[in-house]
């Protein structure tokens, strides 16, 4: 099995590219690759190619691409995770495992109870960070489409820039409120993009609730047991792929 390499520019007309900084590093220094060696080059866009290594240096990789490759089949419905930004590291698992499930994008909200970053600063390290998180992820599942990870934003934010879109389900990890309809199996039918919302470790306030009702979010629960924050957008999106015999 080839190893496999990202290069957003791998989809375009010159045939020899070179891998960026940390992909370069990667390749030479911990699997000690070099000129001649074959590899396979993702673009993050869903193309895939086999490759050889034309030059290999301390400062740089190039490779030269000699054939389309078939990437792991994405899944037929897109979805998005808006998912409210949770303590210490543990965003770092939910943006593995949600890029492991075919996410497509990859949202991370600012709620009445989460804690949020000191500084811009700060949110853009993280953000870098969970974008490198979704790489490793897709590496290593061997997708060829790389779901982008946005600067944190409010929930308003986040819920108004999801555009409407026929068949479209929105779905909280939430028990039904006052105006927010339960989740039901007729949700399953002919849905093509979702839109999941995962709260914090504090849950929902009143108020996000009534904002998600008004935008037509379906409730959806996990059963009795309560589980880690950062296991509810994994085990959320299993099931709704289950329902959608989408795997």
């Amino acid at each position: 099995m080839l190893p496999r390499f990202f290069a957003p520019g791998a989809a375009g007309a010159e045939p020899v590219l070179a891998l960026p900084d940390g992909e370069a590093r990667h390749a030479t220094r911990v699997m000690r690759l070099g000129a001649g060696d074959e590899i396979a080059v993702f673009d993050g866009r869903g193309g895939e190619w086999r490759a050889r290594i034309a030059r290999a240096t301390k400062s740089e990789v190039r490779v030269e691409r000699i054939g389309r490759l078939t990437p792991a089949r994405e899944p037929r419905v897109a979805v998005t995770l808006l998912q409210a930004v949770l303590k210490g590291d543990h965003m770092d698992a939910v943006v593995r495992d949600a890029s492991m499930l075919g996410a497509s994008a990859i949202v991370p909200v600012i709620t009445a109870h989460t804690i949020p970053h000191a500084s811009a600063a700060s949110a853009a390290r993280a953000r870098d960070r969970w974008q490198r998180v979704a790489l490793a992820s897709v590496k290593q599942c061997r997708r060829a489409w790389l779901p982008p990870v946005a600067a944190p934003v409010s929930l308003h934010e986040a819920i108004g820039a999801v555009a409407p879109r026929e068949n479209q389900l929105i779905a909280v990890l939430a028990e039904p409120a006052a105006g927010m309809r339960g989740l039901s199996p007729a949700d399953a039918v002919g849905v093509e993009s979702a839109v999941l919302v995962v709260g914090p470790e504090g849950g929902w306030s009143a108020t996000e609730l009534s904002e998600l009702a008004a935008r037509g979010a379906a409730a959806m629960t996990l059963g009795a047991l309560t589980l880690r924050a950062d296991a509810a957008a994994l085990v959320a999106i299993s099931m709704l792929r289950a329902a959608w015999k989408d795997f």
